[in-house]
């Protein structure tokens, strides 16, 4: 525009500098690097920047029951009521399994032998061939049993042609997990429990926590065909369990996190890991979501104000490089202090 080379180079020398992306660049990964940091100090691993993306949208939580909404660690209930062979025949097939039925029935036998051979069936029980007869432990229908008339969880034994034989089970719910449901479902967020338990189990454990909306008898895959009708139905759910038999589930989710004490499959399904014994973090995990989803469109449209003012006057030649360099810092700096916002709390 007529200008002196000296004027247009200076001029040109403060655009760029005006220009530089350090604000942008930094919009997303300030504040998610912090919000990260902040659940992990409550107890919760974020395996990646997007999970908070993803968790901030939804609208529905689903949770599986066993070692989830209740401690998972039942206690066998009935030991004086079963025949000790029988016990210590069926915790040969426990050992080789990793639910938490399982393993308190293991642990109320003893230290003793693993089933050679013995095969996990997801969402059914472990069975073997043990003295020449084969063998199931498990679900009441896949040991052959019709399901018990008592609220406790169950698993079931036969061992050959013998009769199928009940050990039950009690795992109390977790201290928080009414509190916790509460406060997800007063975030707007619609609660659902899918459990692979019968239905009086399930019911107890629901009446329990107050979840209204509930379904009993769940396979795998039929937990992952939940998922996915959910998600066709334009929900965008968050699913939390444990098991072997959530890790499809899990891996479906718009979303998902898994309780620290999971099988290996389902924490590496999971976006999230949550440690402790509560689920507690679970809220603050959604809140810090949601405030991290503000935080970045803030910085976002921080960024593009300061380039829709700051890049005109520079290249109208009102701003020198050293005021340009200043701009340019101040600029990332707002950014920064903007994201540490969510150091203060979730609710702020």
């Amino acid at each position: 525009f007529g200008a002196s080379l000296s004027t247009a180079l200076t001029n040109g020398i403060a655009l760029l500098i005006i220009t530089c992306p350090c604000a942008l660049g930094l919009a997303v990964p300030a504040v998610q690097i912090v919000a990260t940091g902040r659940l992990f100090k409550r107890g919760i691993l974020v395996k990646s920047g997007d999970a908070l993306e993803r968790l901030a949208e939804i609208d529905m939580a689903v949770f599986d029951k066993t070692g989830t909404l209740t401690i998972g660690r039942p206690v066998l209930i009935d030991a004086d009521a079963v025949d000790a062979q029988m016990l210590a025949m069926a915790a040969k097939l426990a050992r080789a399994s990793r639910h938490p039925l399982a393993r308190a029935l293991a642990a109320a036998a003893g230290i003793g032998t693993v089933a050679d051979g013995a095969r996990e069936v997801p969402g059914c029980g472990v069975e073997a061939v043990l003295d020449g007869h084969a063998c199931r432990l498990g679900r009441a229908d896949w040991a052959g049993a019709k399901h018990g008339d008592g609220h406790a969880s169950e698993l079931w034994f036969r061992m050959g042609d013998a009769a199928p034989v009940v050990f039950r089970f009690d795992d109390p719910l977790r201290a928080d997990a009414g509190p916790a449901l509460e406060a997800i479902a007063a975030r707007d967020v619609r609660i659902e429990m899918l459990s692979g338990d019968r239905e009086q189990a399930a019911e107890r454990i629901a009446r329990a926590a107050g979840v209204a909306e509930w379904r009993a008898g769940v396979d795998p895959r039929e937990k992952a065909s939940r998922v996915e009708a959910l998600q066709a139905q334009g929900h965008r759910a968050l699913m939390v369990g444990d098991g072997l038999n959530d890790a499809a589930a899990l891996a479906l989710a718009h979303v998902s996190i898994s309780p620290g004490t999971a099988v290996d499959a389902t924490q590496a399904a999971a976006d999230m890991v949550l440690q402790g014994e509560t689920l507690a973090p679970i809220v603050d995990a959604i809140d810090v979501a949601r405030q991290t989803r503000r935080r970045v469109l803030e910085n976002f449209a921080f960024a593009a104000a300061y380039n829709a003012v700051a890049v005109p006057l520079a290249a109208a030649g009102l701003v020198t490089p050293l005021i340009a360099a200043l701009a340019m810092a101040s600029s990332s700096l707002i950014v920064t202090l903007n994201a540490l916002r969510i150091r203060a709390g979730a609710n702020r």
